[in-house]
């Protein structure tokens, strides 16, 4: 017999209001009741999920149940990929998959590896000079040059970065739960139309435009007015680049916090070996696991159903947290604890809906591969060839639409010898 949602009392969602505390907060408190909990924003049932086969049962087994019919990033993104659904969605996803499979993914790799000797360069100079550097700029820098290049075959030039560096504020500024206030955010959006349009005007004049050149070469999809051309290179952006800057932040953090699990992961092999990028990919996996892309997905109920023993109604929010799920200690013992080794060979790989730092099902990361090529390449460059010291304070997880560090990752880079 199905049985209610147990949901927090309206008292103690108002008692998280006036703290003032983080959402994560919050999530927190619902998931003590339960791997199905709730609570209510005014009128609106949220629906948390964190049970590994309500998991399943929401993103895999029943898209058309749980569809995603708005995005919170609507305002910036327009009609990209991430933000439609329905047959304007199969469309698009249609359209780009082939150019992100692992195979599509290597056109890419001169743009990755371009960008990633950039940041070499820049590492070298600061660590002859020993000025210390905010790793976190030079994360959301790379990933913003790495998606630049694959547009347009470009370097990215300062004007291009302070503009687009306008869409992490917008990002930072939406918050993961309640109302989007938007309002502040025009200056900041129009930053990023001026580049995007060269983004666009560039990927026309080239030869071999990209990422974009699906969508400016199909007649599947009418856009005489090229927005939605200017929407899904946005799309790229927002979705490849912050998310991926924070990883790699965490990642140089973590490191930083456990530098025997750096030198664990070269000595699996020579560089550009098999063993060392597969050890290199358990490092990023596990900081996936402790800081996913995205700290909520979203989905909204198109009918009646019973998840995990409980009665879902129709037009329900269901928010499913994998940043919760990776913490469940009966599913990742000490889960706190970071842990490479468990993403390496022989360690069996995670069960559906206990991992899903990329998403799942259908609506899985498009770019998941394309990001997380350009973080190994970047890491494997990286790491055998420099060490540092952090200087100041150290940044804490903000819970925005991301995972985020809050603040600045400041440090003294050295040159080492593998």
């Amino acid at each position: 017999m199905a049985g209610a949602v147990p949901e927090l009392s309206r008292a103690e969602v108002a008692a998280w209001k006036a703290a003032g505390t983080p959402v994560v907060d919050l999530l927190g408190r619902a998931h003590r009741l339960g791997p199905v909990s709730g609570f209510r924003l005014g009128d609106r049932p949220v629906v948390l999920v964190t049970d590994p086969e309500a998991v399943r049962h929401v993103l895999a087994r029943h898209p058309d149940r749980y569809v995603k019919r708005s995005h919170r990033m609507r305002h910036l993104l327009g009609d990209g990929v991430l933000t439609v659904d329905g047959p304007a969605w199969r469309g698009q996803r249609r359209l780009f998959q082939p150019q992100f499979t692992v195979q599509g993914v290597r056109r890419y790799e001169r743009a990755m590896r371009d960008a990633v000797a950039d940041v070499a360069r820049a590492w070298s100079a600061s660590a002859r000079t020993g000025e210390p550097r905010d790793l976190v700029a030079d994360m959301r820098r790379f990933t913003i040059d790495v998606i630049w290049r694959a547009t347009t075959g470009l370097p990215l030039d300062d004007t291009t970065h302070r503009q687009l560096l306008a869409a992490a504020r917008i990002v930072a500024a939406v918050a993961a739960i309640g109302p989007a206030d938007t309002a502040d955010l025009e200056r900041d959006l129009a930053e990023v139309d001026a580049a995007a349009g060269r983004a666009v005007a560039a990927a026309r004049a080239n030869g071999d435009p990209g990422i974009l050149d699906a969508l400016l070469d199909t007649v599947e999809l009418p856009d005489p007015d090229g927005r939605l051309v200017r929407d899904n290179f946005v799309t790229f952006l927002v979705a490849g680049y912050e998310t991926t800057a924070a990883t790699l932040s965490w990642l140089l953090l973590l490191l930083h916090d456990h530098p025997g699990d750096r030198e664990w992961a070269l000595a699996q092999g020579p560089a550009g070996s098999a063993a060392r990028t597969a050890a290199i990919r358990a490092l990023i996996s596990e900081t996936l696991r402790l800081y996913p892309a995205a700290l909520l997905l979203f989905r909204d109920t198109t009918e009646d159903d019973v998840l995990a023993g409980h009665r879902i109604g129709k037009d329900t929010t269901v928010a499913l947290c994998a940043y919760l799920t990776h913490r469940i200690p009966q599913l990742w013992p000490d889960p706190e604890r970071f842990e490479p080794r468990r993403f390496h060979e022989p360690a069996p790989r995670p069960a559906l809906g206990t991992y899903y730092p990329l998403g799942l099902g259908p609506r899985t990361c498009l770019g998941a591969q394309f990001t997380l090529q350009e973080m190994t390449l970047l890491a494997e460059t990286l790491l055998p060839a420099f060490e540092f010291a952090l200087v100041g304070e150290r940044p804490r997880p903000a819970f925005d639409i991301t995972i985020h560090p809050d603040g600045p990752l400041l440090a003294r880079v050295s040159a080492r010898g593998e």
